[in-house]
């Protein structure tokens, strides 16, 4: 059996592609062999900047011959018919076999398929794949058709047998013929080599200063830069994206470890971290004891007489560049601040649009403000430190140093906002007010910062909802499901007891507000939004409160949200649904410790039973109440109990209602479902030992309302009828 290896080599391919480019090769050629009746025994893939390699093993030499058996249309059919039979079938009338069927006398066809050698399968496949290759971006180069991510220059494809027999695949892809040969580092190798199987092809690569894997790269890397950083009395600052690219940047990785002049170290250390990163490419080296980002680590692709002192002296020069112009950036702004406070910086904000059908970012940031100082009550922050951080919060957009680095946003408004000696919780609301950015995300635990954080989200929310750009299928351009999640984990990780209809009745008053003063000065009519700025739309009650419709909508947005987030944590979705049924489903913590309890306690042998003794309970009660057209809901009487174990249901009833009412009221959600627990046994004795429908129409009616019973005090803690099973 042999081993097939592969290699395209090509111009420097992006790095962001590499490891999902060796993926497809791997996936996409392994599945042609096995539909074409090839099976091997493992399969790897590997990517440099300059070559995408496959190694296939244990490949069977041959795929297998076939016989398939097709039935035909009956001998007497139209001409028509039979011809159309025998092309699909490539066979002749004569080959045909004629059997004898109910219907009459039917044409089989028997189709054999010899087997093809797995060289020329390779060969086929690989040549289909190689020129439709899932590149996100590819080009054309020459006069030739194909496309590639970079110029491809060859193809290594061989079959190596167990005797170590080399065998080239005949292939030939826009006048590239597949060879044995391939070559090394691009500066450091000695031209093209041959290679008889994967060992020896890695071996040689190795010695022509290319290290094959990915993972091995990064690792050397890593560890090289970690050990020279250790040596210098400092650490490396963790950054596994970039370490992932520049793995993917080197065959031959070289580490270098320079400093950072004198007069830069005086900015924060983000700037200088994402500096490096954004425009070198260079890992940044801390001092641990300050904090201070004092030297960077460069890799090169290349090994120098001079141990890369001259790279060394290239790169500190065109980073004191850059360092130049964020320290420029940096005491620009501070003189701003310094001068006209954090809000000052701000000002221009009144100038951009947010939306054009929202109005400016100033004009959000007032709804925003407005918002946070309603929610801080709530959340336990004080309202005027509230109201005051979102004023500020966003006024670092209009900063230099965050015009040229976006994703500096937040965090510099904190370094600013301490310049302009405005309280911490304000300064560290301006950097968290944007999180949580994701479900790993970490969520601000501050008071100010979730009010201002919810605040953004809610506004972001209500706005966007106002004006009919709700998320449809996978469209979501403004990261609406992003921001419903975000208040979602807000909400439930403080544990933050908030009516979120009313706060979001109240936006989408100020935000109807902004609609409609935004139209009138636009003096343009809003498509599907009513003139007015989508006015308060009525509702009857919900759980005796005047609200917004679409609230309501949005609420629902963020339950769905909530249930996938719930999901995550192992919560079953028919669980949430059944107390997403209950009244105050828009106090989202209560409704997470009312789904948690229920699923605590359906993982339980009381709970498992207890649910099949209710939804008995239910089937009969709904299916009497439809036969005889009444509500059996006006109360059992325990003196028309016939038995101990209907006797024994009714003082269970009469003990664990009031005992459930108290829990509820508490929020004791566990202690709700202990006392519904103590049900499981008289209900199972009442199911074992007693007829419901008994001959008595007195004694059917009375045990149909002790059934109504049961269902009253279980559906109190949950809507057990949405729980399946």
């Amino acid at each position: 059996m042999p081993d097939l290896l592969i290699e395209l080599f090509s111009e420097e391919i992006p790095a962001r592609m590499q490891t999902k480019a060796a993926e497809d090769l791997r996936a996409r050629l392994t599945e042609a062999l096995v539909e074409a009746g090839l099976t091997y025994a493992g399969a790897a893939a590997f990517s440099t900047p300059r070559r995408l390699a496959l190694t296939v093993q244990g490949l069977t030499g041959q795929s297998p011959t076939t016989r398939e058996e097709r039935k035909g249309p009956r001998v007497d059919a139209p001409e028509k018919a039979i011809e159309g039979f025998l092309r699909g079938a490539g066979l002749t009338r004569e080959q045909l076999e004629i059997r004898d069927e109910k219907k009459g006398q039917v044409y089989f066809a028997t189709i054999t398929k010899p087997g093809r050698p797995a060289a020329e399968i390779v060969a086929e496949e690989l040549d289909r794949i190689i020129r439709n290759f899932p590149w996100p971006k590819s080009m054309r180069w020459g006069a030739g058709s194909l496309r590639w991510v970079r110029p491809l220059h060859s193809i290594l494809c061989i079959l190596t047998d167990e005797a170590g027999e080399v065998k080239v695949v005949d292939l030939d892809v826009d006048g590239i013929r597949a060879g044995n040969s391939t070559e090394g580092h691009r500066f450091m190798g000695a031209g093209r080599f041959a290679v008889t199987s994967f060992d020896d092809y890695r071996t040689k690569l190795r010695r022509a200063h290319v290290i094959l894997e990915a993972e091995e790269r990064a690792q050397h890397i890593w560890q090289e830069a970690s050990n020279q950083a250790f040596a210098s009395g400092l650490e490396l600052v963790e950054d596994s994206g970039l370490l992932a690219e520049v793995a993917g940047l080197v065959e031959w990785p070289v580490v270098l470890m320079g400093r950072i002049d004198e007069a830069f170290l005086g900015l924060p250390p983000e700037v200088l971290q994402t500096s490096m990163k954004e425009h070198q490419k260079f890992f940044s080296v801390k001092n641990p004891k300050t904090g201070r980002i004092e030297r960077f680590v460069t890799v090169a692709n290349v090994e120098t007489a001079d141990q890369g002192a001259t790279i060394l002296a290239g790169n500190q020069k065109v980073l004191a560049a850059r360092l130049s112009d964020a320290k420029f950036f940096w005491e620009n702004d501070l003189r701003t601040v310094q001068a006209q406070g954090l809000e000052g910086m701000g000002a221009g904000l009144a100038h951009v649009t947010f939306h054009n059908k929202l109005g400016s970012q100033a004009d959000r940031i007032a709804r925003i403000a407005a918002l946070a100082r309603e929610i801080a009550p709530h959340v336990g922050a004080d309202a005027d430190l509230a109201e005051q951080a979102a004023k500020v919060a966003k006024a670092d957009l209009q900063s230099a140093m965050v015009g040229e680095f976006p994703e500096l946003q937040g965090l510099m408004g904190r370094y600013y906002a301490a310049a302009a000696g405005l309280p911490a919780e304000v300064a560290a609301a301006c950097q968290e007010h944007y999180s949580p950015l994701g479900p790993g995300d970490a969520v601000p635990s501050a008071p100010v910062s979730v009010a201002v954080a919810l605040a953004d989200k809610i506004d972001t929310l209500t706005g966007f909802w106002a004006i009919d750009e709700k998320p449809t299928g996978s469209k979501d351009p403004y990261a609406l499901r992003r921001a419903a999640l975000g208040v979602d984990r807000l909400v439930v990780h403080g544990q933050l007891s908030v009516k979120l209809l009313d706060v979001l009745t109240g936006s989408f008053n100020r935000v109807g507000i902004a609609i409609s003063e935004t139209a009138s000065q636009n003096k343009q009519k809003l498509g599907g939004i009513n003139i007015s700025g989508g006015a308060f739309q009525v509702l009857p009650e919900v759980d005796g409160r005047r609200v917004d419709a679409r609230a309501v909508n949005l609420l629902s947005f963020l339950h769905d949200r909530l249930k996938v987030h719930l999901k995550d944590d192992g919560i079953r979705h028919d669980v949430i649904d059944a107390c997403l049924a209950m009244e105050g489903n828009d106090d989202l913590t209560l409704l997470v410790k009312r789904a948690t309890a229920l699923a605590d306690f359906l993982k339980t042998d009381d709970g498992e039973n207890l649910l099949q003794g209710f939804k008995r309970a239910n089937n009969i009660l709904t299916q009497a109440e439809a036969k005889d057209g009444v509500e059996y809901s006006y109360g059992a009487d325990v003196k028309f109990a016939e038995t101990d174990e209907e006797k024994a249901l009714f003082a269970a009833l009469a003990t664990a209602e009031p005992a459930i009412a108290i829990a509820l009221k508490s929020e004791d959600f566990a202690g709700a479902m202990g006392a519904i627990a103590a049900l499981r046994a008289p209900i199972d004795a009442f199911f074992t030992a007693v007829q419901v429908n008994a001959e008595s129409q007195v004694i059917r009616r009375n045990r149909l309302n002790l059934l109504s019973s049961i269902r009253h005090i279980c559906l109190q803690a949950a809507d057990l009828t949405r729980i399946e099973g």
